[in-house]
């Protein structure tokens, strides 16, 4: 069993995601890859899977000790395994940092409410 690394934990509140994208349309193709949308499009209200997805790659800086800006949110991608589990894919700037670290292998849970939308990241 590896070590643990980092861990990172974030919330999002989903009305607040939900203001921020009516006002700035365009921050989805900033902040998620086509995949990412795909996904999220399935769902009949994409925002909470947004959302979660969001938290997520906010978890994983935080797990990577870079915070805001310290990466790309396009270096962090949250897709789904066939079992519906989430599983990230890591490029660019996290990958690297990742690398520095010694990260070889990333969990990630995610859950929401419909206020609330959280994830948990733990790097090994």
């Amino acid at each position: 069993m590896s070590a643990v690394i980092g861990t990172g934990i974030d919330a999002v509140e989903i009305g607040r995601f939900r203001a921020l994208l009516v006002r700035r349309p365009r921050l989805v193709q900033r902040l998620f890859s086509l995949e990412e949308q795909s996904l999220a499009k399935r769902r009949n209200d994409p925002v909470p899977t947004l959302a979660a997805r969001f938290a997520a790659k906010e978890a994983a800086m935080k797990a990577l000790s870079t915070g805001l800006g310290g990466v790309d949110f396009t270096d962090l991608e949250v897709l789904s395994e066939p079992s519906g589990a989430p599983r990230l894919v890591v490029s660019g700037r996290a990958r690297e940092r990742a690398g520095l670290l010694g990260v070889t292998s990333w969990h990630v849970s995610l859950t929401h409410t419909e206020i609330l939308a959280m994830a948990v990241v733990v790097v090994a």
